[in-house]
């Protein structure tokens, strides 16, 4: 299975952002056009597009719902998108503007039900578990589960979820690198793929991600955010970082490569 690089782009308000280890109090905003970031995603070689609607997983009501449509229609590669899907109704909404796969959080812990709800009804599911040590939070980061991470993977083994996005609070929008060692025990645990998200902040920390392997498993993808809008690291480069050792390294016609953290 490869390990893919999904470029973010966290929304409130109709633009970008990201938070500082999900603190709706320690915001960074980006004056970019959300579709001409996402169109430049593409354009730099990403597979995946990863898109975040922050209102929403902080109230459960879509607020961004015209620039997820806006960039799903934009773009020609997939879309991932998540934040506040907590019903049958909210998660349509997504498939019906062009979103590829949803990212169910909150409802994966207060309503199980409604993700093998969706994948039995041939759509396409993410679980995202935003973890603060081993403990699922939810509500936007902002309410505490008293569920681990571990207690929660093995109910969703056997109801056809893509895979599990892995969020750790504590390294999010840091850039100090993610927790391998927590990473790794839950490879350890599940056989649901996963992705890892939070704390990249250098072209190193994605090739330290690839380089998991526990049981012979490893990880499909990590999500990287405010390192590529900060311009440490580039998409070109950061895609070429995902690729196997000895793989070619060439990256697309006119993107831009750069990572500062390596200058």
């Amino acid at each position: 299975m490869s390990f893919d690089l999904y470029p973010a782009i966290d929304l409130r308000d109709g633009r970008c952002v990201r938070l500082l280890q999900g603190d709706f109090n320690r915001e960074i905003r980006y004056d970019d056009d959300p579709v001409e970031v996402a169109l430049s995603f593409e354009a730099a070689g990403a597979s995946w597009i990863h898109l975040v609607d922050l209102d929403a997983a902080r109230s459960g009501t879509a607020q961004n719902l015209s620039v997820l449509a806006n960039i799903a229609e934009a773009v020609g590669v997939p879309v991932q998108a998540g934040g506040g899907v907590r019903s049958v109704e909210a998660a349509q909404a997504l498939y019906d503007v062009g979103i590829t796969r949803c990212v169910i959080g909150t409802a994966a812990i207060e309503n199980p039900g409604l993700v093998s709800q969706l994948t039995s009804s041939g759509h396409r599911v993410a679980l995202g578990l935003d973890v603060l040590g081993d403990e699922v939070m939810i509500r936007g980061w902002e309410r505490r589960s008293a569920r681990t991470v571990f207690e929660v993977l093995p109910e969703f083994e056997d109801v056809g979820v893509d895979a599990v996005v892995v969020t750790q609070i504590r390294q999010d929008g840091m850039g100090q690198g993610a927790d391998v060692t927590g990473l790794s025990a839950v490879l350890a645990a599940a056989s649901i793929p996963v992705i890892a998200s939070g704390g990249v902040g250098s072209l190193e920390h994605i090739r330290d991600l690839g380089a998991i392997e526990v049981n012979g498993r490893t990880l499909i993808g990590v999500i990287a955010g405010k390192a590529i809008h900060d311009g440490t690291i580039s998409v070109a480069d950061a895609v070429l970082a995902t690729a196997p050792i000895g793989a070619s390294q060439t990256a697309p016609v006119g993107a831009s490569r750069t990572d500062r953290s390596v200058e």
